[in-house]
């Protein structure tokens, strides 16, 4: 008798073990910056820069941030714009620029489309999206069509590149999404 006790016991705490929500992590992922996007915004790949050189029409346009990281332009080449800030993209390219092509060059660098964020798993619409400025994991599913029938709504996995490669995570759904994050919707399991 007590061993159907034990064995009684045993299934069903595995049973109600299924209906816990994971504790989240989210330490390392906040290591990596969350919020405004905007002062600590690094380049890569993915991005499209507005690169206007003041004065130089032909020169201002919208490039894309290629794999290795650069943009290629007029006059200069390749540049290397990965992991910079669009500050300092901006005093790379007039040094670029001042070296024997423009005196005295001003340059401006502002992000046109950020990087898109991937989602996948238990939605309508898994697959790759555009970023939106302020979003949270709960707009990335909105933007995926909404949950699947058998969606885990109440947290996701994040992963994010961090500055020793890549970092996840278990975080709410009110949790920030920056660009180039995937995010997976885990299915429930009851």
């Amino acid at each position: 008798m007590n061993r159907r006790a034990l064995i009684l016991a045993l299934a069903s705490t595995l049973a109600l073990g299924g209906c816990l929500r994971p504790d989240f992590r989210t330490s390392e992922l906040d290591a990596t910056g969350t919020g405004s996007i905007a002062a600590r915004y690094t380049l890569s790949a993915g991005d499209k820069l507005r690169i206007i050189v003041f004065g130089q029409d032909n020169l201002s346009n919208i490039y894309a941030v290629d794999g290795g990281g650069r943009v290629a332009l007029p006059l200069v080449g390749t540049v290397q714009v990965g992991g910079q800030t669009t500050a300092q993209a901006a005093r790379l390219i007039e040094s670029k620029l001042s070296n024997g092509f423009l005196r005295e060059p001003h340059v401006t660098v502002e992000i046109d489309a950020y990087r898109p964020f991937y989602i996948l798993g238990e939605v309508t619409t898994s697959g790759q999206y555009q970023y939106v400025n302020g979003m949270t994991v709960e707009t990335a599913v909105a933007i995926a069509a909404g949950f699947g029938a058998r969606a885990a709504r109440d947290y996701a996995v994040l992963t994010r590149e961090g500055p020793g490669g890549l970092v996840n995570g278990i975080v709410p759904m009110s949790y920030p999404v920056r660009p180039g994050d995937t995010i997976v919707i885990k299915e429930r399991f009851f």
